[in-house]
């Protein structure tokens, strides 16, 4: 049963596991994640989990592990076709069978005609009586009317079906206009318009394809934003307004605004290569899509309190893609939409003259610590040395802690060597204990059991190495091309580790891979044996840094001879080793 991938993919995120799973596991948050006891062995103690963030699952009592429907497999004992068919009955999704038209295909087609369609509807309201609010809003705001047709932008008549009679002449169903969701359905069974008395932004895919609207009430009405819900063409947590256009910007560097009228005023100021994330808070899964086009991201989010810890959260969500950040507060208290107009002809020239003094992320977060302490007093200067240092200079790399501890210097009156002694040590000791998870973290996979890589009992230090670039490409997808050059598969020393490497290298590429993504390439137990390696690195996952050691592994040792050396060795010996591993001592096979 050939099912198309784009399919495979839809019915993932309409499938949140732990949904499913709640009806056949009594769950309890712990964190991001929830446990509970395994459905799939006898226990006393919880040890199955469950990871919204990837829809995965992972035992490690039993080691069955996989995506949502390598979960319905297991729970309900259905081969995959049966398991597909009977998530798709949940999803209320139609299987493609073979020989059969795609009919996921076929809607989603036509739902990206409906709103093209909508978006031209929206756009010719302007144009009328009916649409003259809209016409005089964005006026008020300074657009004129090439802008408004640059973007697309829009009105939606008060009437309440306006919209869906339009589209009925065209003749598009009301089953099609609400997977569209651009209508809704009365108690009374009939379709009417999900927008009414808002001006309509339109939100574009990266080829330039309508995909959802945000409406703006014109009244003190609420909610001030509607925005489309997740359709077979959108995802709010990868939609990025006016993406489409960034990307062509021929710039490596991203503006990351608020609001649709902030990086409209920017784009009207000749800065292209402003975006937004769409009222929703920041994804993992934007900063992806942001990284493939850009090496550095300025957050100009509001000043506002509420823009402040938005702007607090985005800082790792990008720096853990690889992304630069810097950060520009906008004076005043302003948005850039205020900001320009308030700067009249000289807007662009000052807006650019932030963004070139716009400080690191690192520099944001030590004046926001800054401004919490009165540093005219001495307790004042010291409790702002100590919050510095222990949430900001000593998770930096030795360069960086030199310099902020110059900066911490200069405005405490403590000597330079003194503040860089303490962020040292401080270090010193998350490193140690990043080690002590790492050491844990080793432990519980060589203590598991792995019966389909059987070479890995005589090639133990490099099975793990493969098991962490696994691991971290899992992790950091963005990294595949740049991993396939630096490790090509032939490279990895054991069988087993080569095909999972490669399968998920050649997936990786060409776009985002689940874990259902393998149920036709993996049996259930290989999965779960996937899993295993993704999941047991999750608290001390594996950095770049770390995957350079295991490319020296790999490429130069090939493996530990006795396994035992491995099994018996300190972490401190691991580390001599490779010490004298990169300076020749040990020589190469």
């Amino acid at each position: 049963m050939a099912i198309p991938q784009s399919f495979l993919k839809e019915l993932d995120q309409r499938s949140p596991i732990a949904d499913i799973a709640s009806s056949y596991v009594d769950l309890k948050r712990r964190g991001k994640n929830l446990v509970g006891l395994c459905p799939f062995h006898n226990e006393k103690t919880p040890s199955f989990n469950i990871y919204p963030e990837n829809n995965s699952f992972y035992c490690f009592g039993c080691g069955k592990g996989g995506g949502v429907l390598q979960f319905v497999m297991n729970a309900e004992n259905l081969a995959f076709p049966d398991a597909v068919r009977w998530l798709a009955q949940r999803a209320g999704m139609t299987v493609p069978e073979d020989g059969v038209d795609d009919s996921m295909s076929r809607l989603r087609t036509r739902i990206l005609e409906i709103n093209r369609e909508a978006g031209r509807f929206f756009y010719s309201t302007l144009s009328t009586p009916e649409g003259k609010p809209g016409l005089d809003y964005l006026k008020s705001r300074g657009l004129d009317a090439k802008t408004i047709r640059h973007f697309g932008l829009g009105y939606a008549p008060d009437s309440g079906f306006a919209l869906v009679n339009h589209l009925r002449r065209k003749g598009y169903t009301q089953e099609e206009m609400q997977a569209a969701d651009v209508a809704r359905m009365s108690q009374r069974g009939n379709p009417y318009d999900r927008y009414r008395s808002r001006v309509m932004f339109p939100i574009f895919d990266l080829r330039g394809n309508v995909v959802a609207f945000g409406g703006r009430i014109l009244t003190d009405e609420k909610p001030k934003y509607i925005n489309t819900g997740d359709t077979l063409v959108y995802h709010k947590s990868s939609g990025l307004f006016a993406m489409n256009f960034a990307k062509d910007s021929n710039s490596r560097q991203l503006i990351l605004a608020e609001g649709y009228m902030d990086v409209i005023a920017l784009h009207r100021a000749g800065f292209s290569n402003a975006i937004a994330s769409l009222g929703t808070s920041l994804t993992e899964e934007q900063a992806r899509i942001m990284r493939r086009y850009a090496d550095e991201v300025v957050i100009c989010y509001d000043s506002d309190e509420a823009g402040q810890r938005a702007t607090q959260r985005a800082i790792p969500i990008l720096k853990n893609t690889g992304l630069l950040v810097k950060v520009i507060t906008v004076p005043g208290n302003k948005d850039p939409d205020e900001f320009m107009k308030s700067q009249g002809k000289d807007g662009p020239l000052r807006f650019k003259q932030l963004l070139e003094s716009g400080g690191s992320d690192v520099e944001y977060r030590l004046d926001k610590i800054r401004s919490k302490y009165d540093l005219s007093t001495t307790d004042g200067k010291s409790r702002y040395l100590r919050d510095a240092l222990e949430n900001v200079v000593s998770k930096l790399d030795k360069m960086e802690r030199d310099l902020y501890s110059a900066r911490l210097s200069r405005e405490t009156d403590v000597g330079r060597d003194s503040i860089l002694d303490s962020a040292n040590r401080l270090a010193a000791q998350e490193n140690r204990k990043k080690k002590r998870e790492l050491i844990r973290s080793q432990t519980k996979i060589q203590a598991a059991q792995s019966p389909f890589n059987r070479e890995k009992e005589g090639h133990l230090k490099a099975a793990l190495a493969e098991e962490g670039v696994i691991a971290f490409l899992f992790l950091h997808q963005e990294k595949a091309k740049e991993l396939q050059e630096k490790l090509p598969p032939e490279k990895f020393v054991t069988d087993w580790n080569r095909r999972v490497y490669g399968i998920l290298l050649g997936k990786a590429i060409h776009g985002e891979v689940s874990l259902n993504d393998f149920s036709e390439d993996l049996t259930g137990d290989e999965l779960s044996e996937l899993t295993r390696i993704v999941t047991v690195r999750r608290e001390a996952p594996p950095t770049w840094d770390d995957v350079q050691e295991y490319i020296r592994i790999l490429l130069y040792e090939r493996g530990f001879k006795d396994p035992k050396n491995i099994q018996n060795a300190s972490h401190e010996e691991l580390q001599k080793y490779l010490e004298e591993l990169k300076k020749g001592k040990t020589g190469k096979p």
